[in-house]
């Protein structure tokens, strides 16, 4: 059963709404936010030594370790899920391509809430 000409134009507004609004929640993640290899990596092994710390802790009795590698788990964490900051971040590496010089600098969803405006005037 197809929607009525006011359900269609009421469901078309709210998706409107929706795009403009919650764009920023979904947006992709800008320069200098990308997360590092790096933090991954070192997070992992500050998770797998806080485990095997918190493992001895337990099995041991004294608390004071199982606390002290219960830390270490949850900076991994931290450390794992921080994004990459600063100049070697910012800038692209040897296989990733430049920017092109007259590309406009928006994110990607606001491009693609650009290219949806345009598309719902022309209608």
């Amino acid at each position: 059963m197809p929607l009525s000409e006011q359900e269609q134009r009421l469901l078309d507004e709210m998706e409107r709404h929706l795009m403009n609004k919650d764009a920023d929640v979904v947006s992709a993640p800008r320069d200098g936010q990308t997360l590092s290899y790096r933090n991954i990596v070192y997070g992992t092994i500050l998770v797998l030594l806080g485990i095997g710390g918190l493992i001895a802790g337990v099995s041991s009795g004294i608390i004071v370790i199982g606390v002290i590698a219960f830390l270490v788990m949850v900076a991994g964490v931290v450390l794992a899920v921080t994004p990459a900051r600063g100049f070697a971040a910012a800038t692209p590496r040897s296989g990733e391509k430049k920017p092109k010089p007259g590309s406009s600098s928006a994110s990607f969803m606001d491009r693609m809430n650009d290219r949806w405006d345009r598309r719902q005037g022309d209608r």
